[in-house]
């Protein structure tokens, strides 16, 4: 069996909730040694949120920590501090989300760390920037998004802002943290030496939102968005509007009923108008005689009339499925897709196939569909494993750690493990 990218690699999570279990589980699928330390007794808050199986790990909790073993460790007692060093001693990366601070006054300051193991990566997740004037707010998924961009951008013009339900501020920034950990493993094979690596939700989400900080100096510049729904006809103010279900890449696109909208409120397609398309659009809807029209021959004269265009596409539709629709539309090659509902993903032959949703057994909860690894390789593919249960490792790590079998059972007396 080939040996995974990334093992030999030892890695101590600290993390809880998403933005960090995201990160470090993604590490393990690619064959790091992903120890999560837990507190005794209770554990991530996750295991017990959202349950739907009265004393099962929640869902919330499994399928954010596949691969993993976990490690119960109270770093309050002289016990558990002793074997946190021990394996800071022996590990290459600590990974924490931790507020400011909760790491030194644990006694393992970044310095009292790098003294312990000058080889050590310490990578952290924090809601704002160190040295930001928010630094000190408590930072969640929502907070994230309104403070890096996203809420003010989605939505429609005439409500409110609007949060996505992709995790924007937990785990996108979970997978920039990974980006970021990878680049210090590899730098360390080059100097020699560790390094701290922290990535802010606020920055993350900013980092998403690119797009909008073009438009933003677009708008400065000439005072319009010509590729949002406000143009021609409608009014901008001196910031980034929000745009409804406008194309962010500057193709005009919508989402359009198809048949069934009335009772099935996902019936619905999203609909991509690209110049080079245009023609291919108007032969598939029914129209050809608007490939030369010169109201409708360009972006420029297409833009006032988008709506009505987008009105006889929806008439076009209205006898056909969203999955029909779609099978017509992509074979004359335009940019187009279903919605699908969370139900139609869970049972899609080809993500199943493809391992980007996968089915897994739990000692407990028996078998849950949980994500695979979306990104895909020519010479690995990842096997996706259960959660653990609280501690179920503990016995195992500390005896690797060096420690005896007494020593281990005097220590889970004494609860600090």
């Amino acid at each position: 069996m080939s040996k995974k990218p990334l093992e030999g690699i030892k890695i101590i999570d600290f993390t809880h909730v998403q933005a960090g279990p995201a990160c470090t589980q993604m590490l393990a699928w690619f064959g790091a040694d992903v120890i999560k330390v837990e507190r005794p007794g209770s554990g991530d808050v996750t295991r017990n949120q959202l349950r739907d199986i009265p004393e099962a790990d929640a869902l919330y909790f499994t399928m954010l920590n596949s691969n993993k073993r976990s490690l119960t460790l109270d770093t309050k007692k002289p016990e558990g501090k002793e074997v946190l060093t021990k394996l800071i001693r022996e590990s290459d990366v600590l990974v924490e989300n931790f507020g400011p601070g909760a790491l030194d006054r644990m006694g393992f300051s970044w310095e009292n760390i790098r003294e312990l193991n000058p080889k050590m990566i310490v990578a952290s997740v924090k809601g704002f920037s160190d040295g930001h004037h928010y630094d000190d707010l408590k930072v969640y998924e929502n907070v994230a998004q309104c403070a890096g961009g996203a809420a003010s951008t989605t939505g429609f013009w005439d409500g409110p802002p609007t949060i996505s339900a992709a995790a924007l501020g937990d785990s996108n920034t979970g997978m920039h943290l990974a980006i970021g950990i990878l680049t210090a493993i590899i730098g360390r094979q080059q100097t020699g030496r560790g390094q701290r690596v922290a990535v802010s939700m606020q920055d993350s989400v900013l980092n998403l939102c690119r797009v909008k900080l073009r438009d933003q100096q677009r708008l400065d510049r000439v005072g319009y968005l010509e590729e949002y729904p406000q143009y021609p006809h409608g009014t901008f103010s001196d910031v980034v509007p929000r745009g409804g279900n406008a194309g962010g890449g500057g193709q005009p696109g919508w989402v359009l009923k198809c048949k069934g909208w009335e009772t099935d409120p996902n019936a619905y397609i999203y609909f991509t108008i690209q110049g080079h398309a245009w023609a291919p659009i108007c032969r598939a809807i029914g129209k050809p005689e608007w490939i030369e029209d010169p109201n409708y021959m360009t972006a420029e004269a297409r833009q006032p009339h988008i709506f009505d265009i987008f009105n006889t596409i929806e008439a076009w539709l209205s006898d056909k499925t969203k999955f029909e629709a779609v099978d017509i539309l992509r074979k004359f090659d335009i940019p187009c897709a279903p919605v699908l509902t969370m139900k139609e993903l869970a049972n899609d032959e080809s993500l199943r196939a493809s391992g980007s949703i996968v089915e897994v057994d739990h000692k407990v909860r028996g078998k849950y569909l949980t994500v695979g690894s979306p990104i895909k390789f020519s010479d690995l593919k990842p096997e996706i494993t259960g959660s653990p249960l609280l501690g179920e490792h503990t016995e195992e790590v500390l005896l690797e750690l060096g420690y005896s079998a007494e020593q281990v059972a005097h220590m889970q007396e004494s609860r600090a493990v």
